[in-house]
């Protein structure tokens, strides 16, 4: 295990994986996105999340995107990558090629395929595991919405306790229980980072302790995300809310009212490249691209 005092702290897009128009994966698409995105003051990326459609690869796509990223991500700016699967066993497999090809640190989310088994004693032994055999730190990734699956307070501060696991990224947008994993890390002097996993309550969470967030809109707005962040930490409540606001629609946009396909849409529009998802995720119709282009010019009009 290395790393443990690795900074979290910060702004970090969840890349989309780039697909070519017969659907097979671009390494150089992810190459160029990145080199654009570089230019802003993001703390690093996460490869392989939800928003990359990790679900829909094989691990030799993963790897290989894991990879192309670490080329193209300068050595200062992390790369924390998705290496969740649905048992343990391959989970560990691929946290260590991920370590070997140059990720920071392993995002892994919660497995989920037999719900009702998946308790918290369940998810203690599955993530201790991971981080046992992890030479890279263990971010745990908590997104009930897609997994179905909602880690408990306890659970978490139970993690958070392992040595090899450093942070959150938590995506249930449940500020009282950021707060109270926030308290209960700090109160046991824990090393422990909890990030917001979206820009929509971004602000909230940095007000009851998160150091920052991964969240969809930095692909396409970073400056806006940065500066919620950037108001927060310096103290400018009155700026940071209104940054806040200004961001409420597009984030929706990309995230949970258009998904991926939206995000991805949105990335094309700005020259990057978003290009298509991978089936059986559909792409976004006529009525959709305009109300998103229409709200990114309101944003960035």
């Amino acid at each position: 295990m290395a790393n443990q005092d690795l900074n979290l702290a910060g702004v970090m897009p969840p890349v989309p994986t780039p697909f070519d128009q017969a659907g097979e994966i671009s390494p150089s698409h992810l190459q160029e996105n990145i080199s654009r995105l570089n230019a802003h003051e993001l703390a690093g990326y996460v490869i392989l999340g939800s928003n990359g459609e990790y679900v829909y690869l094989d691990e030799a796509e993963k790897l290989e995107i894991i990879k192309a990223a670490r080329q193209s991500i300068p050595s200062h700016k992390l790369l924390l990558a998705g290496t969740g699967t649905e048992s343990t066993r391959a989970t560990i497999r691929l946290t260590l090629a991920a370590a070997e090809v140059g990720a920071s640190a392993a995002i892994v989310i919660t497995p989920a395929y037999y719900k009702p088994s998946m308790t918290g004693e369940a998810m203690i032994s599955h993530f201790t595991a991971v981080a046992d055999a992890s030479p890279i730190p263990v971010i745990l990734y908590n997104m009930p919405a897609y997994a179905g699956i909602d880690m408990s307070v306890e659970t978490i501060i139970k993690l958070a306790a392992h040595p090899n696991i450093i942070g959150l990224k938590e995506s249930s947008g449940n500020i009282v229980k950021i707060a109270e994993i926030v308290n209960l890390a700090q109160t046991r002097k824990l090393n422990f980072t909890v990030l917001a996993g979206s820009a929509s309550f971004l602000l909230a969470s940095l007000a009851v302790g998160a150091a920052g967030g991964v969240v969809a809109l930095a692909n396409v707005a970073p400056e806006n995300c940065l500066n919620v962040y950037n108001m927060s930490q310096a103290g400018h409540t009155a700026e940071a809310k209104w940054a806040q606001q200004q961001i409420l629609a597009l984030n929706a946009a990309v995230t949970s009212k258009y998904g991926v396909a939206g995000l991805k849409f949105a990335m094309d529009k700005i020259g990057q490249y978003g290009g298509p998802v991978r089936p059986p995720l559909l792409p976004i119709n006529s009525a959709a691209q305009e109300d998103i282009a229409r709200i990114m010019s309101e944003v960035r009009g």
